[in-house]
């Protein structure tokens, strides 16, 4: 009598290749979804009149940079290198100038302070931190 002798399953070592491969793209569409939600929330900063009011103006330099010395000098130094609140030398470079503005106004992140202020006067200040570089 001769028995067969068979091959071990395929089947016990495909499962966990099969799983490997779920898991596997579960996490891309994970992290596309992240992505995608990111660049939507980026894109969505607040529009709201008062930010579109300020885009539309044109700022003064040197008023923005009186009000950055009496509103912000004081966290963020005197030359915008940052002391109790982070620098903001560049600024305008790594961030949009609605969000800058949502910044500013949303009191979001303490101990940042919420600042009412004319959309003139934002639209000054925002003059002055694209100097700072």
């Amino acid at each position: 009598m001769v028995s067969s002798v068979t091959a071990p399953s395929s089947t016990a070592a495909a499962i966990p290749e099969r799983s490997r491969g779920l898991i596997a793209a579960l996490v891309v569409f994970a992290a596309m979804a992240c992505a995608v939600l990111l660049v939507w929330m980026l894109s969505n900063t607040r529009q709201d009149p008062y930010t579109k009011a300020t885009l539309a103006l044109e700022g003064s330099v040197q008023h923005g940079g009186q009000m950055f010395r009496i509103n912000c000098a004081g966290c963020h130094g005197i030359a915008g290198q940052g002391l109790v609140g982070p620098s903001l030398k560049g600024v305008s470079e790594r961030r949009k100038d609605m969000q800058i503005i949502h910044q500013v106004v949303s009191g979001e992140t303490p101990p940042m302070p919420r600042f009412e202020i004319e959309p003139q006067n934002m639209a000054d200040l925002l003059a002055y931190l694209k100097t700072l570089s």
